[in-house]
């Protein structure tokens, strides 16, 4: 899974890092951790609200939550009884699958009784800046990311999106062939940041329309593809309307493309959008929370990778490139005219921030990513 949501049950909306959140709590030795996909700890729930009663001085961490959805409403009546005795937080830590079905079934059991956590892969500010290649190259899941060579982290990814079309997508729900999902989860690999086009993909694949947008919503629903949506600012001009679709751990985009190594993804075709994806995925997880994200394109030529706004009058128009002498492109400038946009950047794989231009600058990723979490508070 390419990020999995912690539902916690009276924890609270709290500050936290991501997967450490989950390790953290899980290694308390007080606290009991049941996997429902381990047969003995799903017969332990044979009778949920009694053996879940019996803990309600600890925490209980229910992992892979999908395989036992029936929980939800149990657990609200174990969480609106602990409430009448004052126990209002720190009950229960839910992780599961990120499935659309399960958050709404979720939403709709406990409702005002629960907080999401998204428990993201690694991400630029979390490993050292000599390791940041290694990151884009092999993506943020920790096996992959931290295995010995980069040949035993492209088995891993590749393994991992074998057992995931195999064993995990049909758990969740869906009924599409898993040749089928891989193919067309290649196909958006291939390309990668480019705007949707519903029926070229169909042809290729030899499917409906329809069906390219069941695929596609089912791969945005287990965040494994973002849609960027297209910034429709009121500038008088005539917009792309069609989203921009990106795989969203660059690891998985280069093992689907059989990219095993740095050289030979700084040779392939897809190098600059891959490396657009991946700064547009740290860049958002850094930005504010409620913070609206999109890009900017007309059909005459003005364009901006990713708008970001902060606040109805705090909006920033981002250009990606992969280059170390980065210039603004006229289109840029265009775009960042029409948005009336209040910080204009050129984000590149540099260290330095200089002027590119009245108003605008060049700036590395990571030292955005860190004005973006201080515009936070």
């Amino acid at each position: 899974m390419l990020r999995r949501h912690a539902a916690v049950g009276l924890l609270g909306p709290r500050q936290a890092g991501k997967t450490t959140l989950a390790l953290e709590i899980a290694a308390g030795r007080s606290n009991v951790y049941l996997d429902l996909e381990s047969e003995s700890d799903r017969a332990k729930l044979a009778d949920a609200g009694h053996y879940l009663g019996r803990h309600e001085d600890r925490l209980v961490i229910l992992d892979e939550i999908q395989r036992a959805p029936g929980l939800f409403q149990t657990l609200r009546g174990l969480i609106d009884a602990g409430r009448r005795r004052g126990r209002r937080t720190g009950r229960f830590l839910i992780l599961g699958s990120a499935s659309l079905d399960l958050l709404q079934q979720s939403a709709e059991s406990l409702a005002g009784r629960i907080a999401y956590v998204e428990l993201a892969p690694f991400d630029a500010l979390e490993v050292r800046g000599g390791r940041r290649e290694r990151l884009w190259l092999r993506g943020g899941f920790p096996d992959s990311f931290l295995a010995r060579t980069d040949a035993a982290s492209l088995e891993w990814r590749q393994a991992f999106i074998r057992t995931y079309l195999e064993r995990d997508v049909p758990q969740l729900g869906p009924r599409i062939p898993a040749e089928t999902l891989r193919r067309f989860w290649t196909m958006l690999a291939h390309a990668q940041g480019g705007t949707l086009n519903a029926a070229r993909l169909a042809s290729g694949l030899g499917i409906s329309g329809q069906s390219v947008v069941r695929y596609l919503d089912l791969l945005a629903d287990l965040l494994l593809v973002r849609r960027l949506a297209p910034w429709t600012a009121n500038v008088g001009k005539r917009l792309v309307r069609s989203p921009k679709v990106y795989v969203r751990d660059s690891g998985i985009a280069h093992a689907l493309l059989g990219i095993g190594d740095l050289d030979t993804l700084l040779g392939h075709p897809v190098a600059g959008p891959s490396w657009e994806g991946f700064a547009i995925e740290n860049l958002v997880a850094a930005a504010p929370p409620g913070t609206q994200a999109g890009f900017y394109r007309t059909a005459g030529g003005a364009e901006a990778d990713l708008v970001l706004a902060l606040a109805p009058a705090r909006l920033w128009a981002i250009e990606i490139k992969r280059s170390l002498a980065p210039k603004p492109e006229r289109g840029f400038r265009e775009a960042c005219a029409d948005l009336g946009a209040r910080k204009r950047l050129i984000v590149y794989p540099g260290e330095e921030r200089f002027s590119v231009g009245p108003g605008m600058e060049a700036i590395g990723l990571t030292e955005l990513m860190h004005e973006l979490r201080r515009s936070r508070r």
